[in-house]
């Protein structure tokens, strides 16, 4: 397998458009990336594309169709994906293993969306052999009833306490504030959080991520391609997928089997452990990461079960400033989902932009220092894990 570089990184502001067209968003995002690469469009070997599920794609998920019709239809191959919110970071898979293999110079990696309002509704039909619309139906457990559980959990374990889960809201807009494709950039004060809207107890509105519009594209390049362009690219360490073993103890499947150990999302586990195997490094190397943060939970879990810090350490690190761009623990330095908002199928890719304009150091008042390796991580519906590492 050859190296593959990220020689282009584009984005459209995160928020509400609702005038504003999926493939405008889209168009938006992939001439930035092009841009940013100093690639025509003539020259792309391939789009591989995150399908969205809640606007465009012809109703069918068709998303890199459309943008290909809307740049110029040159007859190029196009791999439309779909994987939830991890739909982005798997596009960006293929995309690195078609490149990786030879087959393709140039890839186009895309991902937009247009979400509704209100919760996420993971079901789009009412099928009773669906556990997803079983979960929602009959038990009434929509995202934030399951975040909440697993938060409780934590509280139990550890004694982490509200004031702890609303610190990682604010540490979030402390940094989200300087990224102006976020749209979430106010300061909040920890009694701000907490006298916010209760959704599911212990979760406050202001400790769970609302839904948006926005789109992200990257331009994955061969070695070679990517040194007539560059003197100095990014570079992709590894990339890795994955999906949840049916023992991990969480309640997402038509069964639920208890785990030897404490539950946590196993899709995670894997997708992280190969990526870092993959990148010859291990969790503590990493100078910075871009973890899911559907809501404050995560922020403090998956450090930990990653192999970052401690069980039961990430309050204390949080509290000392350690997680901010300055500290030894970098965490979410573009204000993650909590500024962000989740425009689902483009998450993974926003991710992926704010680790490549941090290893090009261009990231401004929130930039890491010195930074040279991150790793960017999804999950999404249906058990689907992500994770991938660039350097410089």
């Amino acid at each position: 397998m050859g190296e593959v570089a990220v020689l282009g990184l584009g984005m459209h502001p995160w928020g509400k458009f609702p005038d504003k067209p999926l493939n405008d968003i889209c168009r938006v995002a992939v001439e930035a990336a092009l841009a940013d690469a100093g690639v025509r469009w003539r020259e792309v070997d391939a789009v591989a594309a995150a399908s969205s599920r809640f606007s465009g794609g012809k109703g069918w998920g068709l998303n890199g169709n459309d943008i290909v019709e809307e740049m110029g239809s040159t007859g190029i191959p196009v791999y439309n994906l779909s994987a939830g919110c991890a739909a982005g970071a798997n596009a960006f898979n293929v995309g690195y293993t078609m490149v990786a293999s030879g087959m393709h110079d140039v890839v186009l990696v895309v991902g937009g969306e247009k979400m509704p309002k209100g919760f996420i509704q993971t079901s789009g039909l009412d099928d009773e052999t669906d556990p997803e619309y079983l979960r929602q139906r009959c038990v009434g457990l929509p995202g934030p009833g399951f975040w909440a559980l697993l938060t409780r959990q934590r509280m139990a374990e550890y004694g982490t306490s509200e004031e702890d889960l609303a610190a990682v809201a604010v540490k979030a807009h402390q940094v989200g504030q300087h990224n102006e494709n976020a749209r979430f950039r106010q300061l909040f004060t920890i009694e701000d959080v907490l006298k916010s809207n209760m959704v599911s107890h212990p979760l406050r509105l202001y400790e769970i991520c609302p839904v948006s519009d926005g789109a992200a594209a990257v331009l994955l390049c061969s070695a070679a391609y990517a040194r007539q362009k560059s003197t100095h690219p990014v570079w992709v360490a590894s990339s890795a997928v994955a999906t949840m073993r049916f023992d991990d103890g969480l309640p997402r499947g038509l069964a639920c089997v208890p785990s030897k150990g404490r539950a946590h999302h196993s899709e995670a586990r894997i997708s992280v452990g190969k990526a870092l195997e993959g990148a010859g490094i291990g969790a503590k190397d990493l100078d910075l990461v871009e973890l899911q943060d559907n809501t404050v939970y995560y922020e403090l879990a998956f450090p930990e079960e990653w192999g970052m810090c401690e069980p039961g350490e990430s309050e204390s690190l949080l509290h000392k400033g350690e997680t901010l761009p300055t500290g030894r623990m970098p965490i979410n330095p573009s204000g993650g989902f909590l500024c962000f908002g989740e425009a689902t199928t483009a998450q993974g890719l926003f991710q992926l932009c704010e680790v490549g304009w941090q290893l090009r150091a261009e990231a401004g008042p929130r930039q890491v220092p010195g930074a040279k390796i991150g790793m960017a991580q999804s999950i999404g519906l249906g058990g689907n894990g992500t994770a991938a590492v660039l350097k410089r």
